[in-house]
């Protein structure tokens, strides 16, 4: 079996790669041919823990979601190169869902000729076992400075022989400037690669374009052949996990979730669950100013960071801390889930230089040291008892995942004096003595059917509902028949 390859280009970050990778890989599942996902290199600190050939690795969460539209088990190969940013110039490199120090410590332009192996490999199995590999691109294929040492665009559509398309966002303004300017800048041969534009999160009336999409093919002899509409609810998590100020379920506001936003936030994604609960607002904070109006039933979430110390330095210089603190002792909710758990502690040791040392919050009395190894597995456990505004979790069980070197326990010395702290999930979860706080290494817990019920008495659409959705949303926008001619013979 050798893959018929498509190709999703973009003419920037955010035009809609990733969203419409995944449509597509639901629809050609649906029309029951054997589909997988494929993006060589993805730089996010949004990630999933997937089977590798060692038993589990991390790939991107945008891959991973498009691999269950796929109907595919989700494995590293579909993201065979992740980078894990840590600071504006450094990242972790994850190869084949394993961390490599090596490539880590590796400039960015020597990396290319030592990577590429793996990636032409993991493409070239998927490509074997598949009828559809659906890749997607990375920022731009048109960007010259980066061009010499490309894995991720121009090289791999070259490799696999892809038919491309090359989305939009029109909704920024410059749109028709922005593809012919893409493509004028590939070589010939890559030009010729292109079957078709398509514009994204257009608002109006389609007809108004002409004559642009004409005097655009006449230019470069590629159709435009797909006008998406622009669609807040679609459902499916941003690749980053942004949220828009849109970020209000149904109904009347019963309660504010409002998210720490520190600089190297991680797993942004696993929260997407609430912009769909009736009730909920969820916002950003980035200021002692945002949280000052939460009521005492809101709640603050400390999330994931990909740098832990650096992300608590971030949070004390913006007054965050006291905020959080003085919201516990009004009575409102804290949950901190994996680096959020770590920050609520007294203290973060760490003696190889991984993440750095630090005093926590001290809203728990925890402590964790760092080690050179990575946890990363699957995770199924059950809440015992749980106090105050997280009671209804009392014997909830979960699933989840969890990505983190950093190991927590009680604080020995604080505990022995009196200190009060409930362990409520083994060796996984914590919360305080007047029950106002709850820390977790578990990620997905807002994904849980389970939790959502308990927490909210309330259900989300399933991922099911979502990709189904968005298959049918390409199939009614794309010209008829390009679809179908882009996996033909």
């Amino acid at each position: 079996m050798t893959a018929r390859c498509i190709m999703v280009l973009g003419t920037a970050s955010g035009a809609g790669k990733s969203w419409l990778v995944t449509a597509l890989c639901r629809h050609y599942a649906r029309l029951g041919l054997k589909v997988a996902p494929f993006k060589a290199q993805n730089m996010s600190n949004n990630a999933r823990v997937v089977a590798s050939q060692q038993g589990l690795g991390e790939i991107g969460s945008a891959q991973y979601f498009q691999a269950l539209a796929a109907q595919a088990e989700p494995d590293v190969r579909m993201n065979p190169l992740l980078l894990k940013p840590e600071a504006d110039t450094r990242s972790q490199v994850v190869l084949l869902g394993e961390v490599s120090d090596e490539l880590s410590n590796t400039p960015w332009h020597e990396r290319s000729d030592k990577v590429w192996p793996a990636i032409a490999a993991a493409l070239d199995e998927l490509m074997a076992h598949n009828d559809v590999v659906v890749i997607e691109g990375a920022g731009s294929p048109a960007e010259i400075n980066l061009m010499h040492s490309d894995i991720v665009n121009l090289r791999v559509a070259r490799h696999a022989q892809a038919r491309c398309l090359l989305v939009t966002d029109i909704d920024k303004g410059g749109a028709f400037a922005h593809l012919y300017g893409t493509w004028a800048l590939l070589p010939p041969e890559d030009q010729q690669r292109i079957q078709g534009f398509v514009l994204n999160k257009f608002r109006g009336d389609a007809s108004l374009l002409s004559p642009a999409p004409e005097m655009l093919q006449q230019l470069t002899g590629v159709p435009t052949v797909a006008v998406l509409p622009m669609w807040w609810q679609h459902g499916l998590p941003e690749e980053d996990g942004v949220f828009d100020e849109r970020s209000l379920g149904s109904g009347a506001v019963t309660k504010t979730v409002a998210v720490i936003a520190y600089p190297r936030i991680s797993n942004l994604d696993e929260f997407q669950p609430l912009k769909n609960v009736p009730g909920v607002r969820l916002i950003w904070a980035r200021s002692p100013a945002d949280l000052a109006a939460l009521k005492h039933s809101d709640w603050v979430i400390l999330p994931g960071s990909k740098h832990t110390s650096s992300d608590l330095a971030w949070l004390r210089q913006q007054g965050l801390d006291a905020a959080v603190a003085l919201h516990a002792q009004q009575g409102g909710a804290v949950l901190g889930i994996c680096g959020g758990l770590q920050m609520l502690g007294e203290a973060l040791i760490d003696t190889f230089g991984i993440d750095g040392n630090a005093p926590g919050l001290g809203l728990l009395p925890l402590v964790t040291q760092f080690a050179p190894d990575k946890t990363v597995k699957k995770t199924q456990a059950q809440f015992a008892a749980v106090q105050g505004p997280w009671a209804a979790l009392s014997g909830v069980e979960v699933s989840g995942y969890e990505i983190h070197h950093g190991q927590t326990q009680g604080h020995t010395a604080m505990l022995a004096a009196g200190a009060v702290l409930h362990e409520v999930m083994p060796g996984l979860a914590w919360q305080s003595g007047d029950g106002q706080v709850l820390g977790t290494y578990l990620h997905g817990l807002m994904e849980c059917p389970a939790v959502l019920q308990a927490l909210f008495g309330a259900q989300t659409p399933t991922l099911e509902t979502v990709f189904e959705g968005l298959a049918d949303f390409i199939g009614q926008h794309f010209e008829p028949q390009v679809l179908a001619s882009l996996v033909a013979p």
